[in-house]
């Protein structure tokens, strides 16, 4: 740390905002960890909860009542809600067959779901895959700075190049330190993404299927695989 920060107090703005941008970085990062771990283990958690209860109930308005309390991410409401909105105005939207209808706007209800369980991973991927080089670029920054200026001085030795060089290091390991959170998450959040959309895509089709039969008592009444 006290290399760190006088390596800090030695650079010029250009290694400043190098650091200032790394930390702004981890900031981010760690904050977006932790946001999508909360949300995306309350969407498991819920989905596990909720599909069933669905299916156990004895009409399609009880099986939307239970998903109130049960779907706190609204992802099975959507597609519920979808499938039962019916169509209005004349747009070519209201055009066609009620099925074709009802399938796109399932499509639309999952694809707005999965866009909710998404959002960050972009961010998350950017971090992964710019901070080392960034962090890299610092180190560059820093060595030629520091070769300048012991150039200049005129007096050359291992222990003046050592120094500045060793603090200018840190600047690589600072950015691997951004990195390696950030895209482990992103791989975490990628498989637990994979669990949702798998149980949603599911859902939509027993949900179309069930709107097809219609959702009397008798067809209503199953459980989720």
């Amino acid at each position: 740390m006290e290399g760190l920060m006088h390596f800090l107090q030695q650079s010029d703005a250009v290694g400043g905002s190098v650091a200032l941008l790394l930390l702004l970085m981890s900031i981010g990062g760690w904050a977006l960890i932790i946001w999508k771990t909360l949300v995306l283990r309350r969407a498991m958690g819920d989905l596990n909860r909720a599909i069933p209860a669905f299916w156990d109930a004895a009409s399609l308005d009880e099986g939307r009542a239970r998903l109130g309390g049960l779907d706190r991410e609204r992802l099975l409401s959507l597609l519920v809600d979808a499938a039962r909105q019916a169509p209005a105005g004349a747009s070519l939207a209201t055009q066609g067959a009620a099925d074709s209808q009802r399938t796109r706007r399932l499509r639309d209800a999952l694809q707005q779901g999965l866009g909710h369980l998404q959002f960050g991973q972009v961010v998350l991927a950017s971090i992964g895959s710019t901070s080392p080089f960034i962090g890299l670029f610092g180190t560059v920054w820093g060595i030629y700075h520091a070769l300048v200026a012991i150039g200049t001085g005129g007096a050359f030795s291992i222990d003046k190049v050592a120094g500045p060089v060793g603090e200018a290091l840190v600047m690589t390991a600072a950015g691997l330190a951004v990195a390696i959170p950030a895209v482990l998450a992103y791989n975490l959040f990628g498989k637990w993404i994979g669990q949702c959309e798998a149980q949603l895509e599911g859902f939509a089709h027993d949900l179309r299927e069930l709107m097809l039969e219609g959702a009397g008592p008798a067809t209503l009444r199953r459980q989720a695989d």
